[in-house]
C-alpha cells in the first residue's frame, strides 16, 4: 500500500511534510510506504539529512505548488504539474492507496471534483472531522466546511456517509446519527433541517435517532452529527479554539486535547472515488503524522468501496 502526501502543502512545508512523513513511515513501516510529492530541489535534501530514517520514503517530483491565497479551480487548471494535481493523477491512476495534503482546502476539493469524481448518486461529497465522546469514544460530524448551503437530501446523504465511515474505519457496529438543530422536538430547526429530518427517518441505511442541540456535541448521544457546512465549521473551529485557550492558560485537560487537531490530524473528503484527506494549513509535523496514519486506515478499511455498494443499492 502507498500513502502519498503533497510535500509543499501547509504554512510550515516542506520541512514539516517531511518530518511528519519520517515519523508516518515509522509507525506504518510493513503496512505501507509514504509517497512524497514535491520540489526535489526543496524535498531531497530534508529527506538527506534524516538520514536512515527517510530511506523508505519515496520521491515524486512537481515543478509547481498551489499556493493558500490562490483561487482553487484556477490554480488547479493552471498548475497542472503541482504537488496537488499530480497527487490526484497518482490516485487516479491507482498508484496510491490515499492522498493527504495541508495547503489549499479549495484546490483540494476541486481536485476531488474533477479527478476522482464523487462516487455516482452522492450529490455532494463532504468533509469530516473527527469529535472526541465524554465517553472516551469518538463519533464523527459533517460536514465541516466542503458545503455552506445544503439541501435535504444532501443532508440525508451525510448521514449515509457518516455512518458507514463510523461503521468501517471507527469500528461502531451500528452508529448513532442526529441532526444538529435548535431543538430535539421533531418540529424545530430551518425549513432545510426539517426536511432532511423527515428524508433520514425513513433511511433504512442508517439508526436515525433524531435532532441533536449544541450541547450533545462531546456526549453519547450521536456518533454521526450531521450538518451542514456553515454550521459544522463554525462548531468545529469553536471546539478547536476551547484546546488553544487552555494551552495559552497553560491548563492540560486530556478531554480537550482529543480536540487538538495536531492529534486529530486531517479530515477525509466523503463521497468521492478514491481516499483523500485534507489537513489544517498549521499542521505540525505530529499532525501530518496522524493524517498518513489515517489515510492508511482509510484505505486498509476500503470505505471508499462500502460507499460505492451503498448508493449502487
Amino acid at each position: 500500500m502507498k500513502i502519498a502526501l503533497d510535500a509543499m502543502g501547509g504554512d510550515f512545508a516542506p520541512q514539516a511534510a517531511v518530518a511528519g512523513a519520517v515519523l508516518a513511515a515509522q509507525r506504518l513501516a510493513g503496512k505501507a510506504q509514504v509517497v512524497l510529492i514535491g520540489d526535489e530541489a526543496a524535498v531531497r535534501p530534508l529527506l538527506l539529512a534524516h538520514g536512515p530514517e527517510a530511506e523508505s520514503l519515496a520521491l515524486v517530483p512537481s515543478t509547481q505548488v498551489i499556493d493558500m491565497g490562490e483561487h482553487p479551480a484556477k490554480a488547479f487548471q493552471h498548475k497542472p504539474d503541482s504537488s496537488i494535481a499530480i497527487g490526484y493523477r497518482l490516485l487516479q491512476s491507482g498508484e496510491v492507496d490515499a492522498f493527504c495534503s495541508a495547503g489549499n482546502t479549495g484546490a483540494m476539493l476541486v481536485g476531488a471534483m474533477f479527478t476522482v469524481k464523487p462516487v455516482a448518486g452522492v450529490l455532494r461529497p463532504a468533509i469530516a472531522n473527527f469529535v472526541p465522546k465524554l465517553d472516551g469514544g469518538t463519533g464523527i460530524m459533517l460536514d465541516v466546511g466542503a458545503n455552506a448551503d445544503c439541501k435535504p437530501e444532501m443532508l440525508e446523504q451525510f448521514g449515509e456517509l457518516g455512518s458507514l465511515y463510523a461503521q468501517y474505519v471507527l469500528g461502531i457496529e451500528r452508529p448513532k446519527v442526529g441532526l444538529m438543530s435548535l431543538g430535539e422536538e421533531e418540529g424545530k430547526g430551518t425549513a432545510i433541517t426539517q426536511a432532511a429530518f423527515q428524508l433520514l427517518k425513513i433511511n433504512p441505511h442508517i439508526h436515525f435517532i433524531g435532532n441533536l442541540e449544541g450541547r450533545d456535541l462531546f456526549n453519547d448521544r450521536a456518533d454521526v452529527i450531521v450538518c451542514d457546512g456553515y454550521v459544522g465549521n463554525v462548531m468545529l473551529k469553536l471546539a478547536e479554539s476551547m484546546h488553544e485557550i487552555l494551552v495559552s492558560h497553560q491548563l492540560h485537560d486530556e478531554f480537550f486535547e482529543r480536540v487538538n487537531y495536531e492529534r486529530v490530524g486531517g479530515s477525509p473528503i466523503l463521497g468521492i472515488n478514491d481516499n483523500a484527506l485534507i489537513g489544517h494549513g498549521r499542521s505540525t509535523p505530529l499532525a501530518i503524522c496522524n493524517m498518513l496514519v489515517q489515510g492508511y486506515q482509510m484505505a486498509h478499511a476500503g470505505i471508499v468501496d462500502q460507499i460505492k455498494n451503498t448508493f449502487k443499492s
